[in-house]
């Protein structure tokens, strides 16, 4: 099947790589010349585990092109994915002008047949606004089809290749059957295909990303109040878990979500919610919690060295959202970073893969390095934000001879609580005890 992806951003890159490894003929186009340059050439933008080996396997073949040109990329495509950024306003409602802006152009050029399809992330009722600026312009059938992607960045690949289930929004036959025929290769094991109407597609998506951050958000506030009395998050985290009718996923805490689904999402449907005049009170404290939540470790570091930290010294590990992504969209290291600066601290950091896009930020506010034990030279503390794999087992006696003093603050609970002792560090977890 021919089909073209508009938009190159992570969804259209990652959902337009995988859709050619099942043989589908995609063309991405992108109004970003020097990108699409890039791409032409190899070159990944984004950090994505998988990514690289598919990319350049379907681009040899022919499978996976890229242009500028979006009338040569729709010409012979059945199917049209929209795969724009709707970014937050001010007042957290989507920005929907780049989709509306491409739906206009399209009702232009379209000369047959063609099924419309919004991949972003967007609010419920866009799928007819869609309608309604393709039709300005439009000579010919077609249908506007909602069909909103679940992907973890870090596992992108592989939920796209063998997704839990596809939704797809569309009260056309037409338009569904073209769509069960695209999907078809990636469900094989049985996993479901849901065809509903596209206003419950559109909302599916929300209330998904919506119910697991307030999962996150809620086992941080369990984990805050486990520090008070004396518990265990771990410990309660797994005798939650075991519970069936609840399940062990999304119940790590930490220092709040961030990444560049759950926070938008989040403040998106309260938005909406809003428009119609109902008041959703759980999310109101979601967003409110998981705000404070992205400040604790800066907090506890700055209650640790008292009144004053300006001139401290802090090492920083982990600096993406999450690990195997450079993404640090509403990451909470952005939040950390900024309070030890504005507090007069030094900060020196490392990430596997997230430090260019830091220094695009900070540029030379903070050091970065080039491992995380260089980090740790003369430093007065350890602060871990992100969990990568090689974050987990350091070599604690090298970590104790760089250092000031064996001193760690830990936002995602990566060490045991009894080796920290019984090596003299002061060990500072999230709803733990603590060490020292």
């Amino acid at each position: 099947m021919n089909i073209a992806v508009i938009g190159t951003g992570y969804v259209g890159l990652v959902s337009g790589t995988c859709f050619a490894e099942t043989g589908n003929h995609v063309t991405c186009v992108d109004i970003n010349a020097d990108k699409v340059a890039r791409l032409k050439k190899g070159e990944i933008p984004i950090y994505e585990p998988g990514l690289e080996i598919l990319f350049e396997r379907n681009t040899k073949q022919g499978r996976l092109v890229f242009t500028t040109n979006l009338e040569e990329a729709i010409a012979k495509a059945k199917i049209i994915f929209l795969a724009l950024p709707t970014p937050p306003g001010e007042d957290g409602s989507a920005d929907l002008s780049y989709v509306l802006g491409v739906a206009e152009q399209l009702g232009k050029i379209i000369k047959e047949y063609k099924v419309i399809v919004d991949k972003s992330t967007v609010p419920v009722g866009t799928a007819d606004r869609v309608h309604v600026a393709i039709a300005k312009n439009a000579t010919v059938e077609f249908d506007v089809v909602s069909n909103p992607e679940f992907l973890r960045e870090g596992a992108a690949v592989e939920d796209f290749m063998k997704p839990d289930r596809v939704v797809v929004g569309t009260s056309s036959p037409k338009a569904q059957a073209l769509m069960q025929q695209l999907y078809e290769p990636y469900v094989r094991q049985g996993n479901p295909i849901y065809f509903m109407d596209e206003k419950s597609a559109e909302m599916t998506k929300y209330a998904a990303n919506a119910y697991l951050a307030t999962r996150i958000t809620f086992m941080n506030e369990i984990a805050n109040l486990c520090e008070k009395l004396g518990a265990d998050v771990d410990a309660v985290r797994k005798g939650m878990g075991s519970d069936k009718r609840i399940g062990n996923r999304f119940l790590f805490p930490g220092v709040g979500y961030g990444g560049s689904c759950f926070p938008k999402d989040v403040q998106a449907l309260g938005k909406m919610a809003a428009e119609y005049a109902y008041d959703f009170r759980i999310l109101t404290s979601v967003m409110s919690v998981n705000d404070q939540q992205r400040m604790v470790i800066a907090k506890k570091i700055k209650a640790y060295f008292g009144e004053s930290i300006k001139g401290k010294k802090i090492a920083i590990w982990g600096l993406a959202f999450k690990p195997n992504t450079d993404d640090i969209r509403e990451a909470p290291a952005l939040y950390t970073i900024k309070e030890l600066l504005q507090a007069g601290a030094t900060v020196t950091a490392f990430d596997p893969e997230a430090m260019p896009n830091i220094k695009a930020i900070f540029g030379d506010q903070i050091s970065l390095v080039e491992n995380e034990y260089d980090a740790l030279q003369d430093a007065d503390a350890l602060a871990i934000i992100t969990e990568w794999t090689e974050f987990r087992t350091p070599d604690f006696e090298r970590m104790a001879k760089l250092m000031k003093n064996k001193i760690i603050f830990d936002g995602r609970n990566l060490y045991n609580l009894n080796t920290l002792k019984e090596l003299g560090w002061y060990y500072n977890s999230i709803g733990r005890q603590l060490v020292g």
